[in-house]
């Protein structure tokens, strides 16, 4: 089980080098002076150079990946990891639902000051109460890949719910009996 969401796309650096490569065709099939040989080789080295740089760093940065289930399972952004078994799923599923949101101030998982551009913050509050935002281009598949990889965020009712059961008390498999907690 796992949801992979990449941070970025070479998208940019395609464009930027077709754009040099036309430059380049214009360049040689225009009348006139043509532009010296290591003036193009500069360019290229230094603009895709850049843009590459780019697009790898955002790719490290924000690329959010839900591993695994149960107590290994995590959500990572970037190098930011959050253990699977302190995401709190009844707030997940409140979000899912509309009745929940987000702290004002809430931090950015992955750093940065707020949410990247193009993307989506999805509030997520820990079990030791902080709130805070997910940078995601899919709330909904992120969220839906959460409650399915952290404990007790099935649905009740569903298979794979970990909800009360009449020798239960306390709604955790195991964690209630006869003898106390």
């Amino acid at each position: 089980m796992g949801y992979v969401e990449p941070g970025g796309s070479w998208r940019p650096f395609w464009l930027v080098a077709g754009v040099l490569g036309l430059l380049a065709v214009l360049d040689l099939a225009l009348p006139g002076p043509d532009v010296p040989p290591l003036l193009w080789v500069l360019a290229v080295v230094a603009v895709l150079g850049t843009v590459a740089f780019g697009c790898t760093a955002a790719r490290r940065v924000w690329t959010v990946r839900v591993d695994g289930g149960g107590p290994d399972g995590a959500l990572s952004v970037g190098r930011e990891r959050v253990p699977l078994t302190d995401v709190d799923a009844a707030h997940l599923r409140a979000v899912r639902e509309g009745t929940a949101g987000v702290d004002a101030g809430a931090p950015v998982l992955g750093g940065g000051w707020s949410v990247p551009r193009g993307r989506t913050g999805l509030p997520l509050r820990l079990t030791d109460g902080r709130t805070v935002l997910v940078p995601t281009r899919d709330p909904a598949a992120l969220a839906g890949a959460l409650l399915a990889a952290v404990p007790g965020g099935a649905p009740p009712g569903s298979p794979t719910s970990h909800g009360a059961g009449p020798d239960t008390p306390d709604g955790r498999p195991g964690g209630g009996g006869t003898l106390g907690p």
